[in-house]
């Protein structure tokens, strides 16, 4: 029998448990925004080797479905989701404290004038840090959604996956103010800006804060020796039985589909935002570098209205919120598609706006879309699946944005085109994604449940 506290999320509860994505959003930063900047722009490092290294986590990623799926049929010290979780997470942190031991070996040895003689052993270390927490992301980040599974009632799950999601976008901007005041500019002799020890103390710092986070947020937040919901005939339940069924299932076939498009064609512009503004406009960097800073904050601000009426109000379902989020976005490619082609650089701050209030609310509802598609007894296994699919996708569209641009160029020679055709292309996919995302709607969620030997996908209640 569940104890009482595990059968409701309260408010309160739920914001404890997002504050783990506030590590998580933090430790985003530390790794793709704060270290490759060290090695590429001031000890010169090969880009491609650091987006390599950085990118790790997205050959890593299938390994969440083993761990999600693990988890939702076997505990260990009786704990289901939360021995994955805080065992990835330890791999994170420490992985982080390697990490800032070998940077500051390599910065040291860049004021000393030894850049040019890297040791094979250093190397190693770098790699072995990014395999640790790229490892470490992947086993705890699918079984972290079915720990909010879980925890929350079903009408509650949509809450709680969008307030973890915006704290992740919260320790995106807190982790950039925290490592600016960790790594504050330093007037030494040399072309670099701060020294070893600035770099060692900002990963060991980092490394406490990002522990005492993971830790704290998680703390009694899962029932020990709770029972576990088997599917029936689970002689036959493998993963690859499991994972069948989005297939013999029209609705998860479609929303696997949706998932896909609209998470590869929102990241679209990631890579070209930043490039379109300062090749086209002219813009400088330190203003481009303000971009996340602009739609982030209304990422939040959108959120956080959605989340405040979400319940309240019989129009804001997870369905209807993904379906507006995505209207908003495609007005954001619409407005930046414009503004390249016709060269109005006044419209590049309504597309940042539009762009920002468009992921939160899009963000939310997908994810809540998520937590309903992924059926009892087998949540580990189908958020891992679904997460899978969101970080390739994910990656799918940060590259393919660059390599529509730098094609695009070739042909026309022309920034404003080359860029133009990046934002129409994320339009016409978002249109496509409504599209696949109104043949969901027509649909209803999936419920499972045994028939003779046939485990049938049955229409149970509408997503709307």
């Amino acid at each position: 029998m569940k104890d009482s506290k595990f059968t409701q999320l309260s408010v309160a509860r739920n914001l404890k448990i997002a504050m783990f994505h506030l590590g998580s959003g933090m430790a985003d930063v530390l790794t793709t925004g704060v270290w490759n900047r060290i090695m590429v722009a001031d000890l010169g490092f090969s880009a491609t080797l650091v987006g390599l290294l950085t990118g790790l986590r997205y050959f890593l990623a299938p390994l969440g479905v083993i761990a999600g799926r693990y988890s939702d049929t076997h505990a260990i010290g009786g704990y289901r989701r939360l021995f994955w979780i805080w065992l990835g997470r330890a791999m994170m942190a420490l992985s982080t404290v390697t990490l800032g031991f070998s940077t500051a070996e390599l910065v040291r040895r860049a004021q000393a004038g030894a850049a040019d003689e890297t040791p094979l052993l250093l190397w190693l270390a770098l790699v072995f840090s990014f395999l640790l927490f790229s490892l470490g992301s992947a086993i705890s980040g699918s079984t972290f959604l079915a720990l909010i599974y879980d925890r929350a009632a079903e009408g509650q799950r949509g809450r709680a996956v969008g307030l973890v999601w915006t704290f992740l976008l919260i320790g995106f901007a807190a982790g950039g103010v925290l490592f600016s005041v960790l790594l504050p500019p330093e007037d030494l002799a040399g072309e670099l800006g701060f020294s070893a020890g600035s770099v060692l103390t900002l990963f060991l710092v980092t490394a406490g804060i990002l522990s005492a986070l993971w830790l704290f947020s998680l703390l009694g937040e899962e029932q020990r020796n709770s029972p576990i919901t088997k599917a029936k005939a689970e002689e036959r339940s493998s993963l690859r039985y499991d994972l069948s069924l989005v297939w013999r299932s029209r609705v998860m076939t479609f929303f696997l589909l949706y998932l896909t498009l609209s998470m590869l064609f929102v990241f679209l512009q990631d890579t070209v935002l930043e490039p379109f503004a300062g090749e086209v406009f002219g813009m400088e960097a330190h203003v481009t570098n303000r971009f996340a800073a602009y739609w982030g904050s209304m990422a939040i601000i959108g959120s956080f209205v959605v989340l405040f009426f979400s319940g309240k109000h019989p129009l804001f379902t997870d369905g209807n919120l993904a379906r507006g989020g995505i209207i908003v976005l495609l007005l954001a490619y619409a407005v930046f598609a414009l503004s390249a082609l016709a060269e109005l650089r006044p419209l590049v701050t309504p597309g940042l706006v539009l762009l920002g209030v468009g992921m939160g609310i899009w963000n939310i509802g997908t994810w809540g879309m998520m937590m309903k598609m992924s059926p009892a007894g087998r949540a580990g296994t189908f958020l891992g699946f679904w997460t899978l699919c969101v970080t390739f996708a994910r990656g799918a569209g940060v590259a393919g944005g660059g390599i529509v641009r730098d094609l695009m160029l070739s042909v026309t020679g022309q920034h404003t085109a080359a860029y133009g055709a990046v934002f129409c292309c994320g339009f016409i996919g978002l249109l496509l994604a409504w599209f696949v995302l109104w043949k969901v709607r027509q649909g209803e969620q999936s419920a499972y449940k045994r028939s003779g030997d046939e485990l049938a996908a049955v229409l149970s209640h509408s997503l709307d």
